[in-house]
Protein backbone atom coordinates (compact mmCIF):
# COMPACT_ATOMS: atom_id res chain seq x y z
CA UNK A 1 0.00 0.00 0.00
CA UNK A 2 1.15 3.54 -0.69
CA UNK A 3 2.05 5.84 2.21
CA UNK A 4 -0.67 8.30 1.22
CA UNK A 5 -3.30 5.56 1.32
CA UNK A 6 -2.13 4.51 4.79
CA UNK A 7 -2.22 8.14 6.00
CA UNK A 8 -5.73 8.49 4.63
CA UNK A 9 -6.95 5.35 6.42
CA UNK A 10 -5.34 6.45 9.68
CA UNK A 11 -7.00 9.86 9.42
CA UNK A 12 -10.41 8.17 9.02
CA UNK A 13 -9.94 6.13 12.20
CA UNK A 14 -10.62 2.51 12.99
CA UNK A 15 -13.55 0.71 11.40
CA UNK A 16 -14.61 -2.79 10.33
CA UNK A 17 -11.74 -2.93 7.82
CA UNK A 18 -8.95 -1.09 9.66
CA UNK A 19 -7.43 -1.78 13.09
CA UNK A 20 -4.60 0.10 14.85
CA UNK A 21 -2.10 -1.51 17.23
CA UNK A 22 0.86 0.22 18.91
CA UNK A 23 2.64 -3.13 19.03
CA UNK A 24 1.87 -6.83 18.69
CA UNK A 25 3.80 -9.40 20.70
CA UNK A 26 1.05 -11.79 21.87
CA UNK A 27 0.22 -14.67 19.52
CA UNK A 28 -3.23 -15.18 21.08
CA UNK A 29 -4.25 -11.55 20.55
CA UNK A 30 -2.92 -11.61 16.99
CA UNK A 31 -4.86 -14.82 16.29
CA UNK A 32 -8.07 -13.15 17.47
CA UNK A 33 -7.56 -10.26 15.05
CA UNK A 34 -6.78 -12.59 12.14
CA UNK A 35 -9.84 -14.74 12.87
CA UNK A 36 -12.18 -11.74 13.19
CA UNK A 37 -11.10 -10.25 9.85
CA UNK A 38 -11.18 -13.65 8.10
CA UNK A 39 -14.73 -14.37 9.29
CA UNK A 40 -15.86 -10.91 8.15
CA UNK A 41 -14.90 -9.11 4.94
CA UNK A 42 -11.14 -8.93 5.52
CA UNK A 43 -9.13 -5.83 6.44
CA UNK A 44 -5.75 -4.49 7.52
CA UNK A 45 -3.92 -4.36 10.83
CA UNK A 46 -1.60 -1.35 11.16
CA UNK A 47 1.14 -2.10 13.68
CA UNK A 48 2.93 0.98 14.98
CA UNK A 49 -0.16 3.19 15.25
CA UNK A 50 -1.82 4.29 18.50
CA UNK A 51 -5.59 3.93 18.99
CA UNK A 52 -5.92 7.72 18.51
CA UNK A 53 -4.09 7.55 15.17
CA UNK A 54 -0.66 8.78 16.33
CA UNK A 55 2.11 7.05 14.39
CA UNK A 56 4.80 5.66 16.72
CA UNK A 57 6.37 3.20 14.31
CA UNK A 58 8.02 -0.19 14.81
CA UNK A 59 11.76 -0.67 15.40
CA UNK A 60 13.79 -2.79 12.95
CA UNK A 61 14.40 -5.38 15.66
CA UNK A 62 10.67 -5.57 16.48
CA UNK A 63 9.81 -5.92 12.78
CA UNK A 64 11.88 -9.10 12.52
CA UNK A 65 10.19 -10.60 15.58
CA UNK A 66 6.76 -9.51 14.33
CA UNK A 67 7.21 -11.20 10.95
CA UNK A 68 8.08 -14.46 12.72
CA UNK A 69 5.08 -14.05 15.04
CA UNK A 70 2.71 -13.49 12.09
CA UNK A 71 4.02 -16.55 10.25
CA UNK A 72 3.73 -18.86 13.29
CA UNK A 73 0.36 -17.50 14.46
CA UNK A 74 -1.38 -17.69 11.09
CA UNK A 75 -0.36 -21.34 10.75
CA UNK A 76 -0.56 -22.62 14.32
CA UNK A 77 -3.06 -20.41 16.17
CA UNK A 78 -5.74 -20.05 13.49
CA UNK A 79 -7.87 -22.96 12.25
CA UNK A 80 -8.01 -23.43 9.34
CA UNK A 81 -4.75 -21.55 8.69
CA UNK A 82 -4.82 -18.11 7.03
CA UNK A 83 -2.19 -16.47 4.88
CA UNK A 84 -2.00 -12.71 5.48
CA UNK A 85 0.26 -10.50 3.38
CA UNK A 86 2.62 -8.09 5.14
CA UNK A 87 4.52 -5.04 4.01
CA UNK A 88 6.53 -2.25 5.58
CA UNK A 89 5.44 1.32 4.85
CA UNK A 90 7.54 4.29 5.95
CA UNK A 91 5.76 7.47 7.04
CA UNK A 92 7.68 10.46 8.43
CA UNK A 93 10.76 8.30 9.02
CA UNK A 94 8.72 5.80 11.02
CA UNK A 95 8.05 2.27 9.82
CA UNK A 96 4.56 0.76 10.01
CA UNK A 97 3.88 -2.94 9.51
CA UNK A 98 0.77 -3.47 7.39
CA UNK A 99 -0.90 -6.87 7.79
CA UNK A 100 -3.42 -7.44 5.01
CA UNK A 101 -5.98 -10.13 5.97
CA UNK A 102 -8.18 -11.38 3.16
CA UNK A 103 -11.82 -12.39 3.51
CA UNK A 104 -11.74 -16.08 4.36
CA UNK A 105 -12.74 -18.70 1.81
CA UNK A 106 -13.06 -21.52 4.39
CA UNK A 107 -15.26 -19.93 7.04
CA UNK A 108 -15.74 -20.21 9.91
CA UNK A 109 -12.27 -19.64 11.35
CA UNK A 110 -11.38 -20.11 15.01
CA UNK A 111 -8.41 -19.51 17.28
CA UNK A 112 -6.54 -22.43 18.80
CA UNK A 113 -8.42 -21.53 22.00
CA UNK A 114 -11.71 -22.32 20.25
CA UNK A 115 -12.90 -18.72 19.79
CA UNK A 116 -15.01 -17.90 16.74
CA UNK A 117 -14.84 -14.13 16.26
CA UNK A 118 -15.99 -11.62 13.66
CA UNK A 119 -15.89 -7.86 13.24
CA UNK A 120 -18.51 -5.58 14.78
CA UNK A 121 -17.69 -2.03 13.76
CA UNK A 122 -14.13 -1.32 14.84
CA UNK A 123 -14.34 -4.02 17.53
CA UNK A 124 -14.64 -7.79 17.37
CA UNK A 125 -17.22 -10.06 18.94
CA UNK A 126 -17.96 -13.75 19.43
CA UNK A 127 -20.08 -15.27 16.70
CA UNK A 128 -23.54 -16.54 17.59
CA UNK A 129 -24.39 -20.23 17.28
CA UNK A 130 -26.80 -19.38 14.44
CA UNK A 131 -24.06 -17.56 12.51
CA UNK A 132 -21.72 -20.51 12.99
CA UNK A 133 -24.26 -23.07 11.76
CA UNK A 134 -24.93 -21.05 8.66
CA UNK A 135 -21.22 -20.61 7.92
CA UNK A 136 -20.66 -24.34 8.33
CA UNK A 137 -23.48 -24.95 5.87
CA UNK A 138 -22.08 -22.47 3.35
CA UNK A 139 -18.71 -24.18 3.61
CA UNK A 140 -20.49 -27.49 2.87
CA UNK A 141 -19.37 -28.95 6.19
CA UNK A 142 -22.91 -29.23 7.53
CA UNK A 143 -26.42 -28.89 6.09
CA UNK A 144 -29.13 -27.48 8.33
CA UNK A 145 -31.37 -30.54 8.02
CA UNK A 146 -28.50 -32.79 9.19
CA UNK A 147 -28.25 -30.96 12.51
CA UNK A 148 -28.82 -33.18 15.55
CA UNK A 149 -31.53 -32.08 18.00
CA UNK A 150 -29.76 -33.28 21.13
CA UNK A 151 -32.74 -33.08 23.49
CA UNK A 152 -34.80 -35.40 21.29
CA UNK A 153 -34.86 -39.21 21.54
CA UNK A 154 -36.14 -42.13 19.53
CA UNK A 155 -39.37 -41.82 21.48
CA UNK A 156 -40.07 -38.51 19.72
CA UNK A 157 -40.28 -40.26 16.35
CA UNK A 158 -43.69 -41.19 14.95
CA UNK A 159 -42.75 -44.73 13.92
CA UNK A 160 -46.13 -45.28 12.27
CA UNK A 161 -45.45 -42.32 10.01
CA UNK A 162 -41.97 -43.64 9.21
CA UNK A 163 -43.31 -47.12 8.42
CA UNK A 164 -45.89 -45.55 6.12
CA UNK A 165 -43.03 -43.79 4.32
CA UNK A 166 -41.06 -47.05 3.97
CA UNK A 167 -44.13 -48.79 2.59
CA UNK A 168 -43.96 -46.42 -0.39
CA UNK A 169 -40.21 -46.00 -0.64
CA UNK A 170 -38.70 -49.38 0.29
CA UNK A 171 -41.19 -52.17 1.15
CA UNK A 172 -38.39 -54.74 1.41
CA UNK A 173 -36.72 -52.82 4.26
CA UNK A 174 -40.08 -52.39 5.96
CA UNK A 175 -40.66 -56.14 5.84
CA UNK A 176 -37.23 -56.85 7.32
CA UNK A 177 -37.95 -54.36 10.10
CA UNK A 178 -41.22 -56.11 10.90
CA UNK A 179 -39.43 -59.46 10.98
CA UNK A 180 -36.75 -57.90 13.24
CA UNK A 181 -34.04 -58.73 10.74
CA UNK A 182 -33.08 -55.06 10.75
CA UNK A 183 -32.66 -52.66 13.66
CA UNK A 184 -34.86 -49.52 13.51
CA UNK A 185 -32.09 -47.19 14.70
CA UNK A 186 -29.74 -48.46 11.96
CA UNK A 187 -32.37 -47.86 9.26
CA UNK A 188 -33.02 -44.36 10.61
CA UNK A 189 -29.31 -43.55 10.73
CA UNK A 190 -28.87 -44.72 7.14
CA UNK A 191 -31.57 -42.24 6.15
CA UNK A 192 -29.93 -39.39 8.13
CA UNK A 193 -33.07 -39.20 10.28
CA UNK A 194 -31.39 -40.25 13.52
CA UNK A 195 -27.83 -39.69 14.80
CA UNK A 196 -26.10 -40.30 18.12
CA UNK A 197 -29.34 -41.17 19.89
CA UNK A 198 -31.27 -38.12 18.69
CA UNK A 199 -33.40 -37.01 15.77
CA UNK A 200 -31.91 -34.82 13.08
CA UNK A 201 -33.78 -31.68 12.08
CA UNK A 202 -35.04 -33.48 8.96
CA UNK A 203 -36.20 -36.47 10.99
CA UNK A 204 -38.05 -34.22 13.41
CA UNK A 205 -39.75 -32.12 10.72
CA UNK A 206 -40.87 -35.10 8.65
CA UNK A 207 -41.51 -37.83 11.22
CA UNK A 208 -41.61 -36.08 14.61
CA UNK A 209 -44.57 -36.59 16.95
CA UNK A 210 -44.51 -32.90 17.87
CA UNK A 211 -41.95 -31.19 15.60
CA UNK A 212 -42.34 -27.70 17.09
CA UNK A 213 -41.31 -28.99 20.51
CA UNK A 214 -37.71 -29.09 19.28
CA UNK A 215 -38.07 -26.70 16.33
CA UNK A 216 -40.35 -23.96 17.72
CA UNK A 217 -39.56 -21.40 15.01
CA UNK A 218 -40.42 -23.65 12.09
CA UNK A 219 -44.12 -23.31 11.39
CA UNK A 220 -46.34 -21.46 8.90
CA UNK A 221 -48.00 -18.11 9.60
CA UNK A 222 -51.13 -17.62 7.48
CA UNK A 223 -52.93 -14.28 7.41
CA UNK A 224 -55.60 -12.94 5.05
CA UNK A 225 -55.42 -9.14 5.37
CA UNK A 226 -58.61 -7.20 4.66
CA UNK A 227 -56.92 -4.95 2.11
CA UNK A 228 -53.82 -4.78 -0.04
CA UNK A 229 -51.05 -4.26 2.52
CA UNK A 230 -50.07 -5.40 6.01
CA UNK A 231 -50.89 -2.04 7.62
CA UNK A 232 -54.68 -2.58 7.47
CA UNK A 233 -56.37 -2.86 10.85
CA UNK A 234 -58.52 -5.91 10.07
CA UNK A 235 -57.95 -9.41 8.82
CA UNK A 236 -60.36 -11.84 7.19
CA UNK A 237 -58.72 -15.00 8.48
CA UNK A 238 -55.62 -15.92 10.45
CA UNK A 239 -54.03 -19.17 11.62
CA UNK A 240 -50.70 -20.55 12.84
CA UNK A 241 -49.96 -23.97 11.37
CA UNK A 242 -47.77 -26.49 13.21
CA UNK A 243 -46.98 -30.14 12.63
CA UNK A 244 -44.85 -32.13 10.24
CA UNK A 245 -43.93 -30.84 6.79
CA UNK A 246 -46.80 -32.83 5.30
CA UNK A 247 -49.29 -31.43 7.82
CA UNK A 248 -48.04 -27.87 7.29
CA UNK A 249 -48.31 -28.27 3.53
CA UNK A 250 -51.87 -29.66 3.62
CA UNK A 251 -53.19 -27.13 6.12
CA UNK A 252 -51.49 -24.19 4.37
CA UNK A 253 -53.00 -25.21 1.05
CA UNK A 254 -56.39 -25.60 2.72
CA UNK A 255 -56.14 -22.11 4.25
CA UNK A 256 -55.46 -20.44 0.91
CA UNK A 257 -58.08 -22.45 -0.98
CA UNK A 258 -60.77 -21.71 1.61
CA UNK A 259 -60.16 -17.97 1.22
CA UNK A 260 -60.00 -17.83 -2.57
CA UNK A 261 -62.94 -16.99 -4.80
CA UNK A 262 -64.35 -19.53 -7.21
CA UNK A 263 -65.15 -18.44 -10.75
CA UNK A 264 -68.03 -19.82 -12.77
CA UNK A 265 -66.58 -21.16 -16.02
CA UNK A 266 -69.58 -23.04 -17.36
CA UNK A 267 -73.11 -21.83 -18.02
CA UNK A 268 -74.74 -24.41 -15.79
CA UNK A 269 -75.39 -22.70 -12.45
CA UNK A 270 -74.90 -25.94 -10.51
CA UNK A 271 -71.40 -26.70 -11.78
CA UNK A 272 -68.57 -26.17 -9.28
CA UNK A 273 -66.56 -23.02 -9.98
CA UNK A 274 -62.80 -23.03 -10.53
CA UNK A 275 -60.42 -21.52 -8.02
CA UNK A 276 -59.16 -18.11 -9.12
CA UNK A 277 -55.60 -19.43 -8.61
CA UNK A 278 -54.79 -22.86 -9.99
CA UNK A 279 -54.31 -25.31 -7.11
CA UNK A 280 -51.23 -26.73 -8.84
CA UNK A 281 -49.51 -23.34 -8.52
CA UNK A 282 -50.23 -23.17 -4.81
CA UNK A 283 -48.98 -26.73 -4.33
CA UNK A 284 -45.68 -26.08 -6.10
CA UNK A 285 -44.93 -22.83 -4.28
CA UNK A 286 -45.96 -23.94 -0.78
CA UNK A 287 -43.92 -27.15 -1.05
CA UNK A 288 -40.99 -25.15 -2.44
CA UNK A 289 -41.13 -22.83 0.59
CA UNK A 290 -41.13 -25.70 3.09
CA UNK A 291 -38.40 -27.81 1.47
CA UNK A 292 -35.98 -25.10 0.29
CA UNK A 293 -36.21 -22.47 3.02
CA UNK A 294 -33.13 -21.62 5.11
CA UNK A 295 -33.45 -23.57 8.35
CA UNK A 296 -30.55 -21.68 9.90
CA UNK A 297 -32.87 -18.68 10.17
CA UNK A 298 -35.19 -18.98 13.16
CA UNK A 299 -38.35 -17.77 11.49
CA UNK A 300 -41.61 -19.06 10.05
CA UNK A 301 -42.75 -19.45 6.47
CA UNK A 302 -45.40 -16.79 5.84
CA UNK A 303 -48.44 -16.96 3.59
CA UNK A 304 -50.00 -13.51 3.30
CA UNK A 305 -53.22 -13.09 1.37
CA UNK A 306 -54.46 -9.71 0.14
CA UNK A 307 -57.38 -8.67 -2.05
CA UNK A 308 -55.08 -8.37 -5.06
CA UNK A 309 -52.41 -11.02 -4.45
CA UNK A 310 -51.07 -13.96 -2.45
CA UNK A 311 -47.50 -13.83 -1.10
CA UNK A 312 -45.57 -16.94 -0.04
CA UNK A 313 -42.45 -15.88 1.87
CA UNK A 314 -39.55 -18.23 2.70
CA UNK A 315 -36.83 -17.36 5.24
CA UNK A 316 -33.48 -17.10 3.47
CA UNK A 317 -32.26 -15.73 0.17
CA UNK A 318 -31.64 -18.09 -2.74
CA UNK A 319 -28.87 -20.59 -2.02
CA UNK A 320 -25.32 -20.10 -3.26
CA UNK A 321 -25.16 -18.86 -6.87
CA UNK A 322 -28.85 -19.23 -7.64
CA UNK A 323 -30.72 -16.27 -9.13
CA UNK A 324 -34.35 -15.70 -10.04
CA UNK A 325 -33.43 -16.14 -13.71
CA UNK A 326 -31.78 -19.50 -12.97
CA UNK A 327 -34.69 -20.93 -11.00
CA UNK A 328 -37.09 -19.83 -13.74
CA UNK A 329 -35.03 -21.90 -16.17
CA UNK A 330 -35.25 -24.97 -13.91
CA UNK A 331 -31.84 -24.86 -12.21
CA UNK A 332 -31.90 -25.90 -8.56
CA UNK A 333 -29.42 -26.29 -5.70
CA UNK A 334 -30.57 -28.35 -2.74
CA UNK A 335 -30.05 -26.46 0.49
CA UNK A 336 -31.62 -29.29 2.51
CA UNK A 337 -30.65 -32.60 0.87
CA UNK A 338 -32.45 -34.91 3.34
CA UNK A 339 -35.70 -32.96 3.11
CA UNK A 340 -35.27 -32.92 -0.65
CA UNK A 341 -34.82 -36.70 -0.81
CA UNK A 342 -37.60 -37.74 1.57
CA UNK A 343 -39.88 -34.93 0.41
CA UNK A 344 -40.25 -36.70 -2.93
CA UNK A 345 -42.17 -39.44 -1.13
CA UNK A 346 -44.17 -37.56 1.50
CA UNK A 347 -45.01 -34.42 -0.49
CA UNK A 348 -46.23 -33.69 -4.04
CA UNK A 349 -42.69 -32.76 -5.03
CA UNK A 350 -40.34 -33.99 -7.74
CA UNK A 351 -37.07 -32.48 -6.51
CA UNK A 352 -35.85 -31.82 -10.05
CA UNK A 353 -36.15 -28.04 -10.07
CA UNK A 354 -39.23 -28.17 -12.28
CA UNK A 355 -41.71 -26.71 -9.78
CA UNK A 356 -41.08 -23.04 -10.53
CA UNK A 357 -41.18 -23.69 -14.28
CA UNK A 358 -44.43 -25.61 -13.88
CA UNK A 359 -46.01 -22.79 -11.87
CA UNK A 360 -44.93 -20.21 -14.45
CA UNK A 361 -46.37 -22.30 -17.28
CA UNK A 362 -49.73 -22.07 -15.51
CA UNK A 363 -49.40 -18.37 -14.67
CA UNK A 364 -46.57 -16.37 -16.33
CA UNK A 365 -47.40 -13.30 -14.20
CA UNK A 366 -46.06 -14.84 -10.96
CA UNK A 367 -43.29 -12.66 -9.51
CA UNK A 368 -40.24 -13.88 -7.59
CA UNK A 369 -38.22 -11.56 -5.35
CA UNK A 370 -34.87 -12.60 -3.87
CA UNK A 371 -34.38 -10.06 -1.07
CA UNK A 372 -30.76 -10.41 0.05
CA UNK A 373 -31.08 -7.62 2.66
CA UNK A 374 -34.10 -9.11 4.44
CA UNK A 375 -32.82 -12.62 3.70
CA UNK A 376 -36.11 -13.87 2.31
CA UNK A 377 -37.48 -15.24 -0.94
CA UNK A 378 -40.96 -14.14 -1.95
CA UNK A 379 -43.42 -15.53 -4.50
CA UNK A 380 -46.23 -13.18 -5.51
CA UNK A 381 -49.35 -14.56 -7.22
CA UNK A 382 -51.73 -11.93 -8.57
CA UNK A 383 -55.49 -12.01 -7.91
CA UNK A 384 -58.28 -10.27 -9.75
CA UNK A 385 -59.27 -7.46 -7.41
CA UNK A 386 -61.86 -5.94 -9.71
CA UNK A 387 -64.68 -6.61 -7.25
CA UNK A 388 -62.77 -5.15 -4.29
CA UNK A 389 -64.40 -7.69 -2.03
CA UNK A 390 -62.58 -9.72 0.58
CA UNK A 391 -63.65 -13.16 -0.49
CA UNK A 392 -66.52 -15.05 -2.01
CA UNK A 393 -66.67 -18.80 -1.55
Amino acid sequence: MEALEIIDRISNGEDSFTQFKREMTDSNKLAEELVAFSNAEGGILLIGVEDNGDIVGVSPDAIGKLNLLISNTSNENVKPPVYPLTEIVEISDKKIVVINVRKGESKPYQTNKGLYLTKSGSDKRKMSSEELRRLFAESKRLFADEEVLEESTLGDLNTELFYSFLEKDDPAVLEELKQEKLDLETVLENREIFKNGSLTLAGNLIFGKKPQRFSPSFYVDCVYFDGNDTTVSNFVSKVTINGTLEQMYKESLSFVKSNLRRKQVEKDFNTQGELEIDERILTELIVNALVHRDYYIQSSVKIFMFHNRVEIISPGKLANSLTVAKIKSGISIHRNPILNSIGKIVLPYSGYGSGIKRALSLDPTIEFLNDTDKEEFKCIIKRDDSTGEANEH
